[in-house]
């Protein structure tokens, strides 16, 4: 849609990979509507993912006893964060949609996209306490998880031995971008890429791409437990 801004944040070490794949299709697809695309290539940005005391570029509040939470608070109110933390910040500000594109980790996100939220989405920019879930300071953006496994879609159902799709995407959708006020978009999984032939590969890719073309019509899904344990 003519207008609209769009993050990609984007964290796979190979360009030429199938995250890397998927990852242009967004941007072409995307750019084609007159959407603006911005992407974070977190690993080619060589993306600082420790959260650590060299955040602060001021005065510590408490220099004895230092605590990241309380720190990175007082430095946001103070703008006093490091310029990488700014930056993105201002990426997420300024998107209507953000798109995390990466490969599943230990049922989770790769340690520099981990980083990247560690870091980013500090209290006072992505929420604060009151002021978080429907009442986050994202509120009004779009979130989405674009992700690839190597085990096959059957293995992530109730009855597969890594157990439903939906138990792990709970700490990231609900427990992370929820808890920060986006409406949470369904997740792109491509499974099985261990196992995937160049064809099935290529029909995931184009699944993609037809789904962008009519993302902006999408209902967020209902983030509350039963989505992810109930249904």
């Amino acid at each position: 849609m003519a207008g609209k801004k769009v993050l990609i944040v984007y964290a796979h070490q190979e360009p030429k990979s199938f995250n890397g794949s998927l990852k242009k299709v967004a941007v072409e697809e995307l750019s084609k509507q007159g959407c603006t695309v911005t992407v974070s290539d977190l690993y080619s940005m060589n993306f600082e993912p420790r959260a650590t005391r060299n955040d602060i570029t001021g005065a510590l509040s408490n220099p004895e006893v230092f605590s990241y939470g309380i720190e990175t608070h007082e430095a946001y109110k103070k703008k006093a964060l490091t310029s990488d933390i700014l930056e993105e910040q201002r990426k997420v500000q300024e998107a209507d949609l953000v798109i995390f594109q990466f490969p599943l980790y230990w049922f989770s996100v790769p340690a520099i996209l981990k980083g990247w939220m560690d870091r980013v989405l500090c209290r006072g920019f992505a929420f604060d306490i009151p002021g978080f879930y429907d009442s986050g300071f994202l509120k009004g953006k779009l979130a989405l998880l674009s992700l690839t496994t190597g085990g096959t879609a059957e293995m992530y159902t109730k009855d597969g031995i890594s157990g439903d799709f939906r138990y792990f995407l709970w700490p990231l959708q609900h427990g992370t971008l929820h808890f920060c006020g986006f409406k949470v978009l369904a997740p792109q999984i491509s499974f099985g890429l261990d196992v995937s032939s160049e064809e099935e590969k290529k029909v995931m890719l184009a699944s993609w791409a037809q789904r962008l073309k009519s993302i902006w019509k999408e209902e967020p899904i209902h983030c509350t437990p039963p989505w992810y344990f109930q249904e």
